[in-house]
């Protein structure tokens, strides 16, 4: 994995990465961005966070979230 890391790679071989990585060329999508997913990783395309970092922080909001549906709720529906 250290092949992806950003001191290893250019802001264009990053971009080509998160494309291919999110099948962005197969979704016929154009040169915009417009691909499901791809402003999420820009911050590794700028070159200031890597990968790793960014699917710690999006699946730590992820957990925090399934967290808060648990705890929330009147619990109309739960028995």
């Amino acid at each position: 994995m250290e092949e992806f890391l950003i001191k290893n790679t250019t802001r264009e071989q990053r971009e080509q990465i998160v494309k291919d990585s999110l099948g962005y060329c197969d979704l016929g999508c154009d040169e915009g961005g417009a691909a499901y997913g791809y402003d999420m990783y820009q911050p590794y395309i700028d070159g200031e966070k890597e990968l790793e970092e960014i699917t710690r922080e999006f699946q730590a909001s992820y957990i925090k979230d399934m967290e808060r549906e648990e705890r929330g709720g009147c619990g109309f529906g739960r028995f």
